[in-house]
């Protein structure tokens, strides 16, 4: 299968670079304004500890939303079930920044994935210790997930949304004021700035991402149970207000990130990370979420059999 899958790779390659269908880039944030869309690369880790990559797969960019799979995955094993008194687990059916679901909701975030959401599970790292310790645990947990050491926060993407990030801002005090921010807004804010900022290639993050896909060569630092409520929360979520059309085109768990960057789970097959910086209207990767559609019709990958 690798061969066979290294030549489809080549080709979607191919095929992607001729389409020139790039979408935007996130120019609301000023350092990946600069970016060029006209780039794509994408990873796939399979069993027995084998990657397959095509195009720009060890490019490093800024992960952004796909963090909050493992940011999540640190709460759940730092509280467990707890996390869910403060933030639910359905669909926002709305912008990934929206507020108007947390005026709806009396504070309490629908999901993990949207930035309100994500802005309490990162409040959850930082109590109690520093910053830098709650972002020392999440570059950790990539770091052995990966088996690479070569991963770290891009201080200028960081510094970037901290200068710009009004709507999150706007997030955190309002969370703030119905009592779901145990933290000062700046303490948490700075803390989920800085993790939006790491920044992986395909090949790290498609390693990483063996954790979720339960692949047997990967490190042990998840329950099945966890796994299994990640990749619902992925699958249900993952591609915020665009989830649904995702789940129906592609079949398979996945993250995105403004970025452009998508983790893409296959449960016990396969974990791959694909990137492609410009950006459909639902903010998520518009090549990339064709890639991953292409990939799921050419292998078969689905959980719905």
């Amino acid at each position: 299968m690798p061969d066979t899958l290294a030549r489809f790779l080549r080709d979607l390659d191919a095929e992607i670079r001729d389409r020139q269908d790039w979408g935007q880039v996130a120019d609301y944030i000023p350092e990946l304004a600069r970016i060029d869309p006209a780039q794509f690369g994408i990873a796939v880790a399979l069993p027995g500890n084998r990657i397959v990559t095509a195009g720009q797969a060890e490019k490093r960019f800024s992960i952004q939303s796909v963090s909050k799979v493992f940011s999540l995955a640190c709460v759940l094993g730092r509280i467990g079930e707890q996390i869910w008194t403060r933030v639910g687990r359905e669909p926002s059916g709305r912008r990934f920044d929206s507020i108007l679901s947390l005026e709806e909701d009396g504070g309490r975030p629908r999901n993990p994935f949207i930035n309100a959401g994500a802005l309490v599970t990162t409040d959850e790292l930082v109590t109690g210790r520093a910053p830098k310790e709650a972002l020392a645990e999440i570059l950790a947990f990539l770091r052995i997930a990966a088996e690479d050491e070569e991963i770290h926060i891009d201080r200028a993407v960081a510094r970037s949304e901290t200068e710009t990030g009004y709507r999150n801002v706007a997030l955190a005090n309002y969370l703030k004021s119905f009592g779901n921010l145990r933290n000062a807004p700046e303490i948490t804010l700075g803390t989920y700035f800085h993790q939006c900022a790491i920044e992986m290639s395909c090949v790290q993050l498609a390693r990483a991402g063996r954790v979720i896909a339960g692949l047997s060569c990967a490190p042990q630092m998840l329950t099945p149970l966890k796994a299994r409520r990640i990749n619902a929360l992925m699958m249900m979520c993952g591609h915020y207000d665009g989830s649904g059309d995702f789940a129906f085109r592609v079949g398979l768990p996945a993250k995105s990130g403004v970025g452009g960057g998508i983790l893409l789970v296959a449960p016990g097959r396969a974990s791959v990370a694909i990137w492609s910086p410009g950006l459909n209207g639902y903010g998520n990767s518009q090549m990339g979420s064709y890639a991953a559609e292409r990939l799921a019709r050419e292998t078969g990958w689905s959980v719905f059999g």
